[in-house]
């Protein structure tokens, strides 16, 4: 395991003096009850000493959420990727059970898979060692002269669960079990169905900035009404929205309102799971550190965040829908309409991200005062900072 430089808080308030922040701009202040809170400095969306840290600290601790158990269906499927540049592999084995690998050959470290398919197994494209679907060494040519034992060689395994049709991996074998992580937000959204859901086509975007920028503006409530007035900000209200702050930076909000398609109506029928309900009800949800669920009465669309570089991120959605829903008549027409409305929506935030990302390395940016509707984001933001510089940092 890489380890990064300890950044304590003396170090982290001299950093901030030297981004040019009023020497009195401290942690202190983003601590603060969030009416009086201000947001943080620039220098942590920025720096790279901070990036390497967040990588060792958070997401190489985490529960992280990276597939949904249909994407990974049939024995020998694989999905081979990297989790800020460390490659993982999962497959699923002839026996049908998921694992999760460093894809990290054990000769000289070149990925044994790319991309996603379905495979009897793995070479190496370097020198021909091959693997098969349980990470097993079952060959490896010209080894045998030495005192080398196959056996004892595999793809170092990592912990798989999963959670509600997801595939969540972690790179800590002490962390907490998955059960635990998510048992908070597992009260507040288990009930909507998600293993009972099916994926539409899955998209991506990349932003250029910084990943917590995203996962702020996915929270940031109080720019929906002006920043998306032509897409789903017509007649939203932040101030009829319950934001329920929970402990370590999860997040729930339950409310009503109109969907924002023509009409005012959804497209679809109802979840099975809001059977019986109010056919407005919404939701937004938020699990640490990079896993966003919206909720409409016909589909859950939720949003999972990576981080690319300092300035850089990933943002791939996951649209969900009711398996009946798949084979009904008009549900393609109904999935590509809420696709281009978040599609278009997530192009309204691209310039928006971009800018905030330039004033964080700007001398002239001094971290703003927060707003009540910025509970949210404010409930984030000392999630991480306990994190990253512990209680009271």
């Amino acid at each position: 395991r890489l380890r990064a430089p300890a950044i304590g808080r003396e170090r982290a308030m001299s950093q901030a003096v030297d981004a040019g922040d009023d020497a009195g701009r401290t942690f202190a202040e983003v601590r603060r009850p969030t009416v009086r809170a201000r947001h943080l400095p620039g220098y942590i969306y920025t720096s790279a000493e901070i990036y390497r840290r967040e990588k060792e600290e958070i997401f190489l601790k985490d529960w992280l959420c990276i597939a949904r158990e249909e994407e990974l269906a049939a024995p020998g499927d694989y999905m081979a990727l990297r989790i800020l540049e460390e490659p993982v592999l999962l497959t699923r084995n002839r026996a049908g059970e998921l694992g999760a690998y460093a894809n990290v050959c054990r000769h000289r470290g070149v990925e044994v898979a790319a991309g996603i398919g379905n495979a009897e197994g793995f070479r190496c494209p370097y020198h021909g060692w091959r693997y098969d679907l349980d990470g097993r060494l079952v060959g490896a040519p010209y080894m045998r002269a030495g005192a080398f034992d196959p056996a004892s060689c595999r793809l170092d395994p990592l912990r798989l669960d999963r959670w509600a049709g997801w595939v969540f991996v972690n790179f800590d074998a002490g962390a907490a079990p998955l059960a635990d992580y998510v048992a908070a937000f597992d009260k507040d959204f288990g009930w909507l169905g998600q293993a009972d859901c099916r994926l539409a086509e899955k998209h991506e975007m990349v932003f250029d900035c910084n990943w917590k920028l995203i996962v702020e503006n996915l929270l940031d409530f109080y720019h929906v009404a002006a920043l998306h007035q032509d897409t789903i900000g017509q007649g939203f209200d932040v101030t009829r929205m319950p934001l329920n702050n929970r402990a370590d930076g999860r997040f729930s909000s339950f409310f009503e309102r109109e969907s924002p398609m023509p009409g005012g109506k959804p497209l679809l029928d109802p979840l099975p799971a809001l059977a019986g309900g109010s056919e407005k009800l919404n939701s937004v949800g938020f699990l640490p550190p990079n896993f966003n669920v919206i909720f409409r009465p016909d589909y859950v669309r939720p949003f999972v965040i990576w981080p690319l570089a300092p300035d850089r991120c990933r943002l791939v959605a996951y649209p969900l829908f009711a398996r009946e829903a798949l084979d009904r008549p008009g549900f393609a027409a109904a999935a590509r309409a809420y696709r281009e409305l978040h599609e278009a929506t997530l192009v309204e935030d691209l310039e928006m991200v971009k800018s905030l990302q330039n004033a964080c390395d700007s001398r002239n940016f001094v971290p703003g005062r927060m707003s009540k509707v910025e509970a949210a984001v404010h409930n984030t933001l000392i999630w991480y900072l306990d994190r990253m510089f512990g209680p009271g940092g």
